[in-house]
């Protein structure tokens, strides 16, 4: 009989997501005005950029490094969530004056409404807005619960002439916004569930056809998700531009110590300072876990 998963905490939220920067003032423009962020903080010659004194990005400056090949291991988006629709269209509107170029696309989700771009050195971008918890469909399978989602069309100028105001474009800066989930291109899904699921902890809540896999913890629709879709067989990363460290944070230490026996068990290099636990993916993306 196969023992019970430990899981992450029901509270586990994503924290700030670093990103490996070859020009911070392109970049900085870019999430100041056409993402609404503010700077937060300014540390080790980068910047944290975020919601109040919410850092949601640190751009770190990288300029020795190439950017990665679009087929390599690495960030695929981060994920920015609001917390109305009408907060949302404000960013989307601003993102897409500042770029129009820059947009690629958007999708009814059914749990969620979505709006991609691409940052000016091809890092991801979703902005979105969770619809209320009651209205997910979940289903029992025999792997487990999981959430209905889909890609339904998402007209962005209905959208915005819906849900847009001025007082959202007025007071964009105020309003607040969190890192909802971070997606990563990895080499291939099985190996992400062994370490995402098996060992870190997170629930499978979703998966795509054996191209994606989407993780998350008390029954949220995802935290983290992975796939192949342009990455597929793809090994450990090189130091390139792009994901620097992904931040995950969890109620207390002892949560931080109890997953660093888990990384211990299953014989994954790690260093635990007490409050904080550092560790490399199977293709080297940098997880650093938290207590909040």
């Amino acid at each position: 009989m196969r023992e019970k998963q430990v899981l992450l905490p029901a509270d586990t939220a994503m924290g700030t997501v670093m990103l490996k920067v070859g020009n911070v003032e392109a970049m900085a423009s870019y999430y100041r005005t056409a993402l609404g962020l503010t700077e937060t903080a300014e540390a080790d010659g980068g910047l944290y950029l975020g919601r109040g004194t919410v850092p949601l990005i640190h751009l770190a400056p990288a300029g020795a490094l190439t950017l990665p090949a679009r087929t390599e291991a690495g960030l695929f988006h981060t994920a920015l969530v609001f917390d109305d629709q009408a907060a949302l269209a404000a960013t989307v509107a601003s993102a897409a004056e500042y770029d129009a170029g820059a947009y690629v696309g958007s999708a009814d989700h059914l749990v969620s409404e979505a709006f991609y771009f691409t940052d000016p050195e091809g890092n991801g971008i979703e902005l979105y807005f969770d619809k209320p918890r009651e209205t997910w469909d979940w289903i029992d399978t025999n792997a487990g619960r999981t959430v209905t989602m889909d890609n339904l069309a998402l007209p962005p100028r209905q959208y915005l002439e819906t849900h847009l105001t001025s007082e959202s474009v007025r007071d964009q800066q105020a309003a607040a916004a969190a890192v909802g989930h971070v997606h990563l291109q990895v080499g291939d899904v099985d190996t992400a569930g062994e370490f995402y699921v098996d060992t870190l902890g997170f629930e499978r809540t979703a998966g795509w056809h054996g191209q994606a896999l989407f993780v998350s913890a008390g029954g949220y629709h995802h935290h983290m998700a992975m796939n192949v879709w342009n990455s597929r067989g793809a090994g450990p990363r090189k130091d390139t531009l792009g994901l620097g460290e992904v931040l995950i944070r969890v109620p207390a230490a002892d949560e931080v110590g109890a997953l660093a026996e888990r990384l211990k068990f299953a014989a994954v290099t790690h260093h635990h300072t007490g409050l904080e636990l550092l560790f490399n993916d199977p293709w080297n993306n940098k997880i650093r876990v938290s207590a909040a």
